[in-house]
């Protein structure tokens, strides 16, 4: 999955965003444990993307008024 972009991520709507965030969060689950395992390391890197990627969606839905 590539990096969001902020211009993206405002056109989408208050449904789509919350959805996005569940997706990455359960994603960011995945990978945190399974590199604490020692299962995943070549998705380690990812980690790092998909935090950001967090941030920003929760920086649009702040903007927007848009609840978690």
């Amino acid at each position: 999955m590539p990096q969001l972009k902020p211009k993206e991520l405002r056109e989408q709507d208050a449904d789509k965003l919350r959805q996005m965030l569940f997706d990455l969060r359960s994603e960011l689950s995945k990978l945190a444990g399974g590199a604490q395992r020692g299962i995943v390391k070549k998705d380690v890197g990812n980690i790092h993307r998909i935090r950001k990627d967090i941030a920003r969606v929760i920086t649009v839905m702040h903007e927007k008024g848009v609840k978690e």
